[in-house]
């Protein structure tokens, strides 16, 4: 009996071992063809950008050749008219004049079509190749959440738990954990930046024709609002890097990062002032990367929390660290809610609160809520900390 478990339990990770190789191969190679893809999308961007102008540089001038070539049919009536009027070297030349100028403003017109075929043809690639890296990017996210589950401890995982509905239910909250973190993150991009370089580009093509019809001073201040709505682009691409993974963590510790965070949420909401304080020194100055990840979470979903339900008009995060634990409080004056009934409910609040819970039980610390309606929120977790 034993011998066949071991025999199972062999067999069990050489399988593994071969989807975890095959799924990543898939993925790094649908990354490849996304990142050729988008390679190729900012070139014909590029490309396109380049055939629009010269469009617009050949409508001016077939407006200019057909003025002259107007000019040059006038003449040529007139000489018609008043033929004997004229020697036969102007008569000569107003023909040819007029012949010329017909035929430049022809090959004007065949060279503007051909332009215009051009762009339509690069727009139509531009729109394939955006369906192609959407769906790669897609793609590569549902296999990162197969891998993650892949190179979790599968094995283990039969001990675990009970039965297979424990086992399905435990997958399933996991992966609709992650693709809510990536619809969240899906829609603020697209709320955010994508509306903004969308516009970006709209407004960016009317400056030219503002600089023309409206002289330096108009085409100025439509550049002057341009560079606003890239800055304010700027300002929300940065804030959702920084919401999915501070570098500042990585590189300054779990202290200096909670307080540019808070100072950053603070500006962006605008409303609600956001005061934070911290007592005490880490041994070393830095925690383990797991508390600080873990801590850092803990506090950015606490006032997250706040800022979207509690209608607060501040929050106090409060830092304590001695030598054995590590002490977190955020606190608000909003309206509160009833412990109970959220703990019942199925909805995203409560979702955030068994989110919160569970990383202070992989902490090995506690979590602590007192909450009424009116009354405002106190979250408090404690970690235990002994250095390492």
């Amino acid at each position: 009996m034993n011998s066949s478990q071991k025999i199972d339990s062999k067999l069990l990770d050489e399988i593994l071992d071969k989807m975890i190789g095959t799924v990543a191969g898939s993925k790094d190679e649908i990354f490849l063809i996304g990142e050729q893809s988008r390679q190729q999308y900012e070139s014909l961007v590029e490309e396109l950008v380049e055939i629009k102008k010269q469009v617009n540089t050949v409508i001016d001038e077939g407006d200019k050749l057909e003025v002259q070539a107007r000019l040059a049919r006038n003449r040529l009536s007139q000489v018609s008219k008043n033929f004997k009027d004229f020697s036969e070297e102007e008569i000569r030349k107003a023909y040819e004049n007029a012949h010329k100028l017909q035929v430049e403003h022809s090959m004007l017109q065949q060279h503007e079509k051909q332009l215009r075929d051009r762009r339509d043809d690069l727009e139509r690639r531009l729109l394939g190749l955006q369906e192609i890296i959407e769906r790669s990017e897609a793609l590569v996210g549902q296999i990162s959440v197969v891998l993650n589950y892949l190179n979790s401890d599968l094995r283990q995982v039969g001990m675990l738990l009970e039965d297979a509905q424990q086992k399905q239910d435990f997958g399933l909250r996991i992966i609709e954990a992650q693709e809510e973190e990536r619809k969240r993150v899906s829609r603020e991009i697209h709320d955010g930046p994508a509306q903004m370089l969308a516009n970006v580009m709209m407004r960016s093509e009317l400056i030219e024709r503002i600089y023309r019809e409206r002289g330096a001073e108009e085409g100025f201040k439509e550049i002057r609002n341009l560079r606003k709505n890239v800055r304010n682009a700027l300002y929300e691409v940065r804030r959702i890097i920084y919401d999915l993974r501070p570098m500042a963590l990585d590189d300054l510790g779990l202290i200096p990062t909670l307080r540019k965070y808070m100072d950053t949420i603070e500006e962006y909401n605008g409303k609600t002032k956001i005061h934070f304080q911290s007592i005490g020194e880490i041994d070393g100055h830095r925690l383990p990367p797991r508390f600080e990840v873990a801590l850092f979470r803990l506090a950015q979903e606490a006032v997250t929390n706040a800022l979207k339900h509690s209608d607060a008009n501040e929050i106090a995060v409060k830092v304590e660290v001695t030598c054995e634990s590590i002490t977190m409080i955020v606190k608000d004056d909003g309206k509160g809610f009833n412990i109970k009934e959220a703990k019942g409910n199925k909805d995203k609040k409560s979702f955030g609160l068994i989110g919160m819970k569970e990383r202070v039980d992989l902490l090995g610390g506690k979590m602590t809520i007192d909450s009424k309606v009116g009354l405002g929120t106190f979250i408090m977790f404690q970690v235990p900390y002994h250095g390492t």
